[in-house]
Formats: C-alpha cells, structure tokens, sequence
C-alpha cells in the first residue's frame, strides 16, 4: 500500500534515536519507490503539539498506517 503525500500516519514502532515511540502521528512528506537496490520508503514529518517540527525520518512499511 502506498500512502500518498501529506497523508497523516501513525507510527507502529519506536524510533528511539528520534524519541519517537508507538503511537506518534506524523505526516507523510515524500515517498521514495522501491529500486533494485532499495526498499520502498517514506519521509515522514513528525510534530509537536504547538506545531513544531520534532523530526523527519526515514521509514519502510509497515513502521506506520493512516488513522
């Protein structure tokens, strides 16, 4: 499944390095299509309750699913 751009997701799996846990929402920003040498992916744009960037990170499937 392919979430498009600006779709919100909701993350499955911690990412401790970003502080991010199970659970965060976040907002899809760029999709990037699989290729013989990567896997499909996402950068997804995390925030913070004020609306302030706590991260972007990079993703595969299934780490996140829309609400």
């Amino acid at each position: 499944m392919t979430y498009p751009s600006f779709s919100r997701v909701i993350l499955l799996q911690d990412i401790a390095e970003e502080n991010l846990i199970a659970g965060d929402m976040g907002t899809v920003v760029e999709f990037h299509p699989a290729t013989e040498e990567y896997h499909e992916g996402y950068e997804v744009e995390c925030f913070a309750g004020n609306g302030e960037t706590i991260a972007v990170v990079s993703v595969q499937p299934p780490p996140c699913v829309r609400p």
